[in-house]
């Protein structure tokens, strides 16, 4: 059938241009706006693409396919407000810019016809240009249009020279595409991974993979466009100068491949390089396939290498002392080691160990310390440690608690990239930046502290007002005594605010409401329990103007996504605000407003208990809560309960087909996405830790397909056709409808052209809008 369209006042919020992304210098005095398309064309995602190890390829690019565009870059002074568009070629598709460390420039990458072009930026001038003439870069194993320092191109410490992942001179014509068996041969290796997909399945896949993701580590003058090649070519996975600007970190990826997992956990090479001549310096590491990593845990050997940042040439690194797997039993799980290179290079030597799994750390600006941030999986426990790696005895614990806690998280370091091109946090004496969410009881409130890491003093620079909310972007201005915020409320959609030390206020930005009609819409916090006690919340809106008390009870949209807890104290904590613009995107349930639904948005469905059991009860836990949901509207007479639609994506979509199947609460329901039939996720799936064989008859019991005789609610079944995430196979939708088709039940199969997990491009958002407004519409109608 051809695409559906909504109608037009549908149809012109899709159209209207989302609230720009924001890149900040490192001095904090510009900002790069970063303008893109919220649903480009479906042809951008019709390109021939091949499926390669994990990754999607464009081959007449030699990048991952594109599935976003990225369309304008506008350079803001912060001081004066001013606003400069980049003049770029007509109809180009950009990456998110890169700021050299000393602010001056920035570097961004062009898609062309043949290829990824690197371009280069003035801030002064808002202009830019190609980097180099000819030169075209490869983005296959580092990341795509995200660009930033996973990306193919990055400034050297100096700012005065780029590195960058280039297209081979002599780069190996792409193998011609043959028909031939797909063989698998298994020789005992317990290889329990996830159901990973696009994996490589022949020898020509192999070689396709080879040419297309080899590439030429480059150095090219910032200012002349200069290329000068380092080393030899090789799959390039990633790369990162030392502090003092001599030497390179590479990661090279290497053969034998394997059909079984992605190209991130093929065999690895990681090297020292000599930034002058490419030459290996020394060898940190060999290490073979990860695909026996246990589940939940970490491959053995050096992982996470990174250079010290207040060390001019001295790498640190994590191995496992628990085989990696977290179920073993161990003092310590996990070994920093460290290693100086300086004055020839010594050897490799315990730096101090953590007593739980090492989830990694920041450089501090102090000599050789480190925040190190540990997880204990037994207690769901989060320990934050900072440590002097040349004196560990000195390690003092910073912050403690529970990984589920949202009213007691700290927030995060905030961290500058400074002149001379070092990471570090930002500091002020002893003190750093934290900023947060800022959960409470009453809603998110997010912040900005000033927290001593020696005292534990802290004191709130910043905190969202009442009735708006301003999570902070950074720190600008002159010495970094602004902030930067993005401030929106219920009647003001997202801008970008500077807050000055006194407490001025000026804006940087003031795009307009995309959907007016939508203000006086009314949402607010909603909180009830389960019957067990658990606390429930869930944010619901209505349409403008209307009034229960006067206008009578709505049908209702519930829209939720299952999460794990610990503990019920945890489960219960508000994690959402009702402060905060609520503007329409393409994916979410609130555009039932249009239509005289009222939508109980983020309901809570946590499944509580022991981490290696929870899911023993998880039908019983959602459905309860789902139920105590729908009571508390309905006793306070908001809804009528013979109209609620039950409603979510991937997880929630997986949700929503057990509560169709195991409750009479729904009058339809809508599933997304979703994974319904659990023995096709047979090594875990979420943060089930048991696999299929050691646990049947959970894995039985939470699959809807199993219980699809029971599914007599009518479900819209929705799924991208090319569904590239582990787990959620389109096959799950189509067998589940099959089923349900065969059995007498009553459902819709909707399969979207080239969309992989989310829906992207324009004609399939419409079509999914106009396809959830006609189902709701059918079974419980708002008229």
């Amino acid at each position: 059938m051809p695409y559906l369209v909504p109608d037009e006042d549908v149809v012109a919020i899709i159209d209207s241009p989302p609230t720009p992304a924001v890149s900040v210098s490192p001095d904090g005095r510009r900002l790069v706006l970063i303008h893109y398309e919220s649903h480009p064309p479906i042809a951008l995602l019709a390109r021939p693409f091949l499926r390669l190890a994990g990754v999607r390829v464009d081959p007449d690019r030699r990048c991952r396919q594109r599935t976003l565009r990225l369309i304008g870059l506008t350079i803001v002074d912060v001081d004066s407000g001013v606003h400069r568009p980049v003049e770029l070629p007509v109809g180009a598709a950009v990456s998110v810019p890169t700021w050299s460390p000393d602010s001056r420039r920035f570097v961004f990458t062009v898609d062309a016809d043949d290829g990824v072009e690197p371009w280069i930026g003035d801030a002064a001038t808002a202009t830019a240009r190609p980097l180099s003439r000819g030169l075209r870069v490869v983005d296959i194993l580092t990341g795509g249009q995200l660009g930033g320092s996973a990306g193919p191109i990055r400034w050297s410490r100096d700012s005065s020279q780029l590195f960058a992942l280039a297209v081979p001179a002599d780069a190996a014509p792409l193998p011609a595409g043959v028909v031939e068996p797909h063989v698998q041969e298994t020789a005992g290796k317990s290889s329990q991974m996830f159901t990973f997909q696009d994996l490589l399945t022949s020898a020509v896949d192999e070689d396709r993979f080879e040419a297309l993701a080899t590439t030429q580590l480059v150095r090219v003058d910032a200012s002349t466009g200069a290329v000068t090649a380092l080393g030899r070519p090789g799959l390039l996975r990633w790369f990162a100068d030392s502090p003092d600007g001599r030497r390179l970190l590479v990661y090279v990826s290497e053969r034998p491949f394997s059909f079984r997992v992605p190209c991130s956990r093929f065999p690895q090479r990681i090297e020292v390089w000599s930034a002058s001549s490419g030459e290996v310096e020394h060898t940190v590491a060999t290490l073979p396939v990860a695909d026996e990593v246990p589940r939940h845990g970490v491959p053995m050997g050096p992982r996470n290498v990174e250079w010290e940042e207040t060390e001019d040439a001295t790498l640190l690194w994590l191995e496992a002392l628990d085989g990696g797997d977290p179920t073993t039993a161990a003092e310590h799980r996990d070994l920093v080691m460290r290693w100086s290179l300086e004055d020839g290079g010594g050897s490799p030597a315990e730096a101090f160990r953590t007593r739980h799994r090492c989830l990694g750390w920041w450089d501090l600006a102090a000599d050789g310390e480190l925040l190190v941030l540990e997880h204990d999986r037994d207690r769901r426990w989060r320990t934050t440690t900072r440590v002097d790696v040349r004196d560990p005895s000195s390690a003092s614990v910073v912050f403690d608690l529970s990984a589920n806690d949202a009213y007691a998280n700290p927030g995060l370091p905030l961290v500058e990239r400074r002149a001379d091109g070092r990471v570090l946090v930002i500091a002020d004496g002893d003190a750093i930046f934290l900023r947060g969410t800022g959960a409470t009881p009453e809603g998110n409130r997010p912040f900005l502290d000033r927290f001593d890491v020696v005292t534990g003093s802290k004191v709130r620079l910043h905190a969202s007002p009442a009735g708006a909310l301003e999570p902070v972007v950074a720190l600008v201005g002159d010495d970094r005594g602004s902030v930067l915020v993005r401030r929106e409320s219920t009647t003001e959609p997202p801008n970008f605010v500077v807050i000055a030390p006194g407490g001025g206020r000026r804006w940087i930005t003031s795009f307009a409401d995309p959907h007016p009609q939508l203000t006086g819409a009314s949402k607010r916090i909603r909180t009830h329990h389960r019957p067990d006690g658990v606390a429930l919340s869930g944010v619901l809106h209505l349409p403008p103007g209307h009034d229960p008390a006067v206008h009578g009870r709505l049908p209702l949209v519930l829209w939720a996504y299952p999460l794990d807890y610990g503990d019920a104290d945890t489960a219960g904590q508000v994690r959402t605000s009702d402060q905060g613009f609520t503007r329409l995107t393409a994916l979410m349930p609130v555009w039932f407003l249009l239509r005289g639904y009222a939508v109980l948005m983020d309901a809570t469905m946590p499944v509580i208990g022991d981490p290696e059991t929870m899911n023993d009860t998880y039908v019983e836990q959602v459905t309860s809560a789902a139920r105590a949901h729908v009571d508390a509207l309905d006793d306070d007479g908001i809804v009528d309960r013979s109209r609620v639609v039950v409603a979510g994506h991937s997880y929630g979509g997986y949700m929503t087909a057990n509560l169709l199947a195991h409750t009479d609460l729904f009058a339809a329901g809508i599933a997304r996405s979703g994974a319904y039939n659990r023995s096709l996720t047979p090594f875990g799936f979420q943060s089930e830790r048991r696999n299929f064989w050691e646990a049947a008859s959970v894995y039985d019991a939470m699959s809807p397909f199993r219980f699809a005789d029971r599914l007599r609610t009518p479900l819209l079944l929705i799924h991208g056709a090319e569904d590239a995430n582990p787990g959620t196979l389109t096959v799950q939708s189509e067998r589940l409808f099959q089923a349900l088709q065969g059995l007498g039940g009553v459902a819709r199969l909707v399969l979207l052209p080239h969309e992989s997990h989310g829906y992207l491009a324009r004609e399939s958002v419409l079509h999914v809008l106009a396809e959830q407004f006609a189902w709701a519409e059918r079974w419980a109608p708002a008229g």
